[in-house]
Parts: structure tokens; C-alpha cells; sequence
């Protein structure tokens, strides 16, 4: 009986810990929508803590302030959506002309030590562990995947929740990917591969019009750069970015079946050099995706044949016909 009474202490205690942490975020979240809507960028630089006034110096901060209220308007409600990672609090904000989730951490003094705009994400958004639908490799050559696995190790992608277990692939050859002028997207290698349909699906979404990058530079406006969205029938969305400019030849709303042409590997977008980004997600926008585990059918991995293969890190990837 008394181990009973211990645990349920300690629950109300941790109970009365969360809703104290809460009302100090709700306080908080209140007071930046207030002086958001007010245009008070200084009283807003006052919340922050020294890390985070540091990292976004006044300037910055009005800058910030005038950037959001000239494409959202003012803040007509706050809101408490969910937790992230046990700590971070996030508020899904009703702007005049759409919804955002605002992340915010605060410090032991409940000054922001974190802050964060992003798309509001739906709590009911469907979960996609790995895909059903088999797979072929979306290429015809050998191609090298330079991020690809489940840890953070073999692939950074992983600390992303949109982007999880994406793949970063390439084509190597003697250890190197481009020959000649690195500043050349020519002289890479998989500079203008074919891109092809890995499996029978829709075309949900195409973004184009985005020059190649010269090799070294980024583009962070546009971060896939040229875009093919599929989806598949059972509900499965895969991302091909950064293709080559005006090389896509699929359309919105069009079908495709495996195998079939859809673009040319590029150097669009958020990349320092040509490759394939693709990744397995539980809806089309990748703003507020979460990823999955990609597998693929019936290829041969470093020249053995796998099949429901996960590719990693190293590998040398290929299909087997």
C-alpha cells in the first residue's frame, strides 16, 4: 500500500511540475503575440536570453518581426499544439492569412533560449513506418549512396523528422565524383542521369524553373530546387529533388508506370553539387512530412543481389536488370 501512495505522489508531483513549466510557456507565447502584433521588435529581443540575443542580434530580430508580419499579418490566436523532445513547447499561432507552428525553449530563467517557425503540422497526419509498394532503384547505372541508412552516422538526414532515412546518392568513380573543373556540373559524374518512375504512381507534385548551382554554391530559397513528388496507390509520397534545370518531363496529376522517364539528376536547389536527394514521406509537403524507411525490391549491393534491401552508407547500388 505504501508503494502505491509513493508513485502516486510522485505522478501528481510531476503533474503539478508540468503544469507550473506550462503556464511559465503559456505566459511567455502570449507576450511574444502580443508584442509581434504590436511591432514591438525591441520588447521581443528582451524575452530572448543572451545565447539567443546573440545569435539574433536586434537587427536581426526586427528584420525577423518585419519578414513575418508582412507575409502572415498579425497573430489572431495562440494556442498549446504539443511537446518536442520533452522540453520544447510548440504553439500552433492562427495568423490573418494562414496557421504556423512556433517552437519555443526557455531557459531556467523562462527567458527563449529557442525559437522556431515552421508549417503547422496536424497532430492527425498519417504514420508511415517503411514503404509496402516494391520498389526498383530510380536510375539505370551503378550509382554510390553517400547518405543512406537509420542512424545519424551513416546519414544525417535521421535528426530531421521531414526528412528521415532520405538518401543523398551519387556516382563515384576511383573515389571521386566529378572529373576535370570542380566548378563544371558537367564534369560530375551523375551531372544528367536519367531520373526514372521507381514504381507505378501518380505525379502529386513538379516544381521547376530553378537553375543548376555552380558546384560549392547553395541556393537556400528554393531547397529542393527542380522537384518530382509521386504516390503511390497505397498512399506512399517519394521526393526527388535537385534535378537538372528543364529536364523534368512529367506533369501534375499525370501517371507513371516503373520504369518510365521522369527527369535528368541536376544540381538545383539547397546542393553543393550534382546528386539525387530522395526520400520516402507520409504526405506530399515536405514542410510537414515526416520521413520513412525506403526499401528497395531486387538490386544488386556492391555487385551481391539483396532484396528488401535498405541501402547505407558505402554502398554501390544497382538494378538488377
Amino acid at each position: 500500500m505504501k508503494k502505491v501512495v509513493f508513485v502516486l505522489s510522485v505522478l501528481f508531483a510531476s503533474y503539478m511540475s508540468f503544469s507550473q513549466e506550462q503556464e511559465h510557456y503559456n505566459v511567455v507565447a502570449s507576450q511574444f503575440k502580443d508584442l509581434y502584433n504590436a511591432n514591438d521588435y525591441k520588447a521581443v529581443f528582451e524575452l530572448f536570453n543572451e545565447g539567443m540575443q546573440k545569435a539574433l542580434p536586434i537587427d536581426n530580430t526586427k528584420a525577423f518581426i518585419s519578414n513575418m508580419k508582412s507575409t502572415l499579418g498579425t497573430i489572431k490566436s495562440v494556442e498549446f499544439n504539443r511537446l518536442k523532445n520533452d522540453a520544447a513547447h510548440i504553439y500552433k499561432m492562427t495568423f490573418d492569412s494562414e496557421l504556423r507552428d512556433i517552437l519555443f525553449y526557455l531557459d531556467d530563467s523562462n527567458k527563449i533560449a529557442g525559437l522556431l517557425v515552421t508549417p503547422h503540422k496536424p497532430n492527425n497526419l498519417p504514420v508511415i513506418e517503411r514503404n509496402t509498394t516494391k520498389m526498383i532503384l530510380p536510375f539505370k547505372e551503378e550509382w554510390f549512396v553517400f547518405w543512406g541508412g537509420t542512424n545519424v552516422g551513416q546519414n544525417y538526414h535521421v535528426a530531421y523528422e521531414n526528412q528521415q532515412y532520405a538518401y543523398d546518392i551519387l556516382i563515384m568513380k576511383d573515389g571521386v565524383s566529378h572529373k576535370g573543373d570542380s566548378k563544371v556540373n558537367e564534369n560530375y559524374y551523375v551531372f544528367g542521369k536519367d531520373i526514372i518512375a521507381p514504381c507505378d504512381a501518380k505525379v502529386v507534385e513538379v516544381i521547376t524553373g530553378v537553375k543548376d548551382n555552380i558546384p560549392g554554391e547553395l541556393n537556400p530559397e528554393q531547397l529542393t530546387g527542380n522537384t518530382v513528388v509521386l504516390q503511390t496507390e497505397n498512399e506512399e509520397y517519394l521526393l526527388f529533388a535537385h534535378l537538372k534545370e528543364k529536364s523534368i518531363v512529367v506533369k501534375e496529376g499525370q501517371m507513371v508506370k516503373q520504369g518510365d522517364l521522369m527527369g535528368q539528376c541536376g544540381n538545383s536547389g539547397n546542393t553543393t553539387e550534382a546528386h539525387l536527394h530522395l526520400s520516402l514521406q507520409n504526405v506530399a509537403d515536405m514542410n510537414i512530412a515526416t520521413g520513412g524507411k525506403l526499401f528497395f525490391d531486387d538490386i544488386l549491393v556492391n555487385g551481391e543481389i539483396k532484396k528488401n534491401y535498405l541501402p547505407v552508407k558505402g554502398d554501390q547500388i544497382k538494378n538488377k536488370n
